[in-house]
């Protein structure tokens, strides 16, 4: 495979993530970002943990990953441990939620 075909092939992924990240950001009601990854999470904890030197640990429940290269993005339970800064964020819709048509 040739430089030009991995770029273009990249580019697929990176636009296909692009648009699935579209689709699925409305399920969602956090955002979470880590020096290694960003996530969409329905449920987060943060806990510091100070010793030698402070660290994070993060629980992340209903979540989404943008990581192009994950054969599954969509994950029940996430666990992350890291010494960098640590971003979470509540989202806001603007519309209100979807009826759901079972109680209906």
């Amino acid at each position: 495979m040739n430089p030009e075909e991995l770029d273009a092939y990249e580019s697929d992924l990176e636009l296909s993530l692009y648009r699935e990240y579209r689709d699925v950001v409305r399920l969602y009601r956090y955002v979470v970002e880590t020096e290694r990854r960003f996530y969409l999470c329905n449920a987060v904890e943060v806990t510091p943990h100070d010793g030698d030197d402070l660290w994070f640990e993060l629980h992340l429940t209903d979540a989404w990953v943008w990581d192009m290269f994950r054969p599954a993005r969509f994950l029940k339970d996430v666990r992350v441990l890291t010494f960098r800064d640590v971003n979470v964020e509540e989202l806001v819709h603007d519309d209100p939620e979807p009826t759901d048509f079972l109680d209906s």
